[in-house]
């Protein structure tokens, strides 16, 4: 038997850790080189990969979440960073309010988006980046608000990975925090289309994960919630 390593040793990190051991095993006793076990294990991952693009999760995640998030988290992002010029202009009390409040809210719905992406397809998380990166890289190019630096588009990547690490990391939020955070994000929503402050209405959209999450918080769950063990 000879010891798998090299390129195939570092795709194999890319399987799970049983599943891993039993690949590199059965690579092992097959007497296989480390490129023909990098083959091996790339036919592997690509197939499974396919398998998973054939779920709707995958989709619902990043079609029909990280896609268009991204272009409201943006627009939340570049009216957050406003509220923080005005406020270095001098307009300190009303301005001031209206910093804390936007920028507690685009924490809250990139948060919650974040961990809603991986909770819903964790294994195509890659396709999810993708299509939130790539709305990202477009309006960069064409960003022309000259009182603003264009990392102000990307303010809501830094608590969508938090998010996203959440996710990684526990199974299901717990309750109390999770009423929490579909109160503040809700109820703050509903606020700001109300009194304006930038928002438009598409913004109502990014409710909808901070829902998820609470009702993922439950033993009972929307039909589309993700148990252990069958995350992908």
């Amino acid at each position: 038997m000879t010891e798998i390593g090299g390129f195939a040793g570092a795709l194999a990190m890319l399987l799970d850790r049983e599943e891993r051991e039993v690949v590199l095993g059965d690579l092992a006793e097959g007497g296989m080189s480390s490129w023909q076990g990098s083959f091996e294990i790339a036919g592997l991952l690509v197939r499974r990969q396919v398998t998973l693009l054939q779920s709707w999760r995958t989709w619902a995640a990043g079609v029909g979440l990280a896609l268009p998030a991204s272009f409201l988290l943006m627009g939340a992002s570049v009216a957050v960073s406003q509220a923080g010029v005005q406020v270095l202009s001098g307009h300190l009390e009303t301005e001031m309010f209206l910093l804390l409040s936007r920028l507690l809210l685009l924490a809250a719905w990139a948060w919650t988006c974040g961990f809603v992406v991986v909770k819903l397809s964790r294994k195509t998380v890659w396709m999810s980046l993708l299509l939130c990166l790539s709305p990202c890289l477009f309006c960069l190019s064409r960003f022309r608000i000259e009182s603003l630096s264009r990392l102000s588009l990307l303010l809501f990547l830094i608590p969508a990975a938090f998010g996203a690490r959440s996710a990684l990391r526990v199974m299901r939020v717990d309750k109390l925090l999770a009423a929490g955070i579909a109160v503040v994000v809700v109820a703050s929503t509903v606020v700001m289309q109300i009194h304006g402050g930038g928002y438009r209405m598409p913004q109502l959209f990014l409710m909808w994960p901070a829902c998820y999450v609470l009702s993922s918080s439950y033993k009972f769950q929307l039909p589309f919630h993700i148990e252990k063990g069958t995350a992908q």
